[in-house]
């Protein structure tokens, strides 16, 4: 039944690349999602589902109920966009200034649609049920997907398997990992209060650019000495504000930054000792500072045996030599909340395809994907719900 699921999924694949573009064209930011899951909600409905909408907020689940009793796969996909000014020349180009699906999501829900579809043809052959998880805030902390399980989107289900396309792996190529795939993410924020004056006499003024630049600098030797070097962690400050005139030292600078991580000792510490250098710096100095420390996603750890399960069905769909292991990335995706309820895991679908100027980063402002893609992660899903309802029994 796989088959006739695949050839399902494959006849409409240009009805499914119309929605992907449509959504593309209508981008909505996160937490401000109207039109698109009215859209999605629709379609499910269509289709016969038992479809529920505003499920934490803005998510949309629908439940496909198989002729046959068993257990209840999770298929999850996300389906909000970027405050990016779209800058692609081509015929499905955002028409919303300063918005874009700069991050494939567009093609994600595409895939799901389309998965639900194949599997609504066939679901006379399905021993269990499939949950399709929509959510909506994956971009922006807290995000929708804590809010969509504590709203009960995870009710009843033994499994959840998530999907994302890269822009940097080629059409056509699967990755796959056990346990830890991505970081944790988290933001904090330094701010530095000093004692401005007149640039030419610094020594009657408490400069906080000279020490936040000092902290700059000490942050980085965290990873280097406070955490174990077998232990990935990143800690980056992006941002160094202090707006001010050529020849005046201001009174305050405001420094962010993010931390990745995958352990919780490297989180905590991570935390502990910005802190730790901030203060520090400031004391010195005779100045003031307020660090503000907020914990994003934990880190997407995948089941290793569903993780497994990915690659098996992914070399019988690809073959074996275009299925890979992931190395550990450094993202953060909050499909973290969904593993750390569930038993599943997340799994990457290539885009990358130079012909057709698929090769900018995510969240650049040419990013676009094959849309061959969609049908992958749709096969992908497809097979991971007939084989673990089938060996389930």
């Amino acid at each position: 039944m796989e088959k006739t699921a695949y050839k399902e999924l494959e006849n409409k694949f240009a009805d499914l690349v119309n929605i992907r573009r449509d959504l593309h064209m209508y981008p909505e930011l996160s937490f401000e999602e109207e039109r698109t899951p009215t859209i999605i909600a629709n379609y499910l409905r269509d289709l016969g589902l038992e479809v529920k909408t505003g499920v934490g907020g803005r998510g949309v689940t629908a439940l496909l109920k198989g002729e046959k009793p068993g257990k209840t796969v999770a298929l999850r996909a996300d389906f909000d966009a970027l405050p990016i000014q779209d800058e692609k020349t081509v015929p499905y180009k955002s028409k919303i200034p300063g918005v874009m699906h700069a991050c494939g999501h567009d093609i994600h829900t595409a895939s799901l649609l389309g998965a639900a579809y194949a599997l609504s043809k066939v679901k006379e052959h399905l021993q269990g049920n499939v949950m399709f998880i929509h959510q909506f805030a994956e971009e922006v902390l807290p995000g929708g997907a804590k809010a969509m399980i504590e709203d009960g989107c995870l009710n009843n289900v033994d499994v959840v398997y998530g999907a994302h396309v890269l822009s940097n792996l080629p059409v056509g190529q699967i990755l796959f990992k056990e346990e830890y795939m991505m970081a944790a993410g988290d933001k904090f924020e330094i701010v530095i209060k000093g004692k401005g004056g007149h640039g030419s006499s610094p020594h009657l003024a408490v400069d906080p650019v000279l020490i936040g630049s000092q902290i700059v600098t000490n942050v980085q030797q965290i990873i280097a000495s406070r955490i174990n070097t077998t232990d990935p962690a990143v800690i980056t400050i992006c941002s160094f504000d202090g707006a001010s005139r050529y020849n005046i030292i201001p009174d305050q600078v405001i420094l962010s930054g993010t931390v990745r991580t995958f352990s919780e000792e490297a989180r905590e510490l991570s935390e502990k000792y910005i802190r730790r250098v901030a203060e520090a710096a400031c004391s010195g100095a005779g100045a003031e500072c307020v660090v503000t420390y907020e914990y994003g996603y934990p880190s997407v750890c995948n089941n290793s045996e569903e993780a497994l399960r990915i690659k098996r069905i992914g070399e019988k769909i690809v073959g074996k030599e275009n299925v890979s292991e992931s190395s550990l990335q450094m993202a953060m995706e909050d499909f973290a909340y969904y593993v750390k309820e569930k038993p599943g895991a997340f799994f990457n679908v290539g885009g990358m395809n130079p012909a057709i100027q698929a090769v900018y980063p995510h969240h650049h402002p040419k990013f676009d994907v094959d849309e061959q893609s969609i049908t992958l992660a749709g096969k992908m899903f497809i097979s991971l719900v007939f084989d673990y309802l089938n060996s389930s029994h």
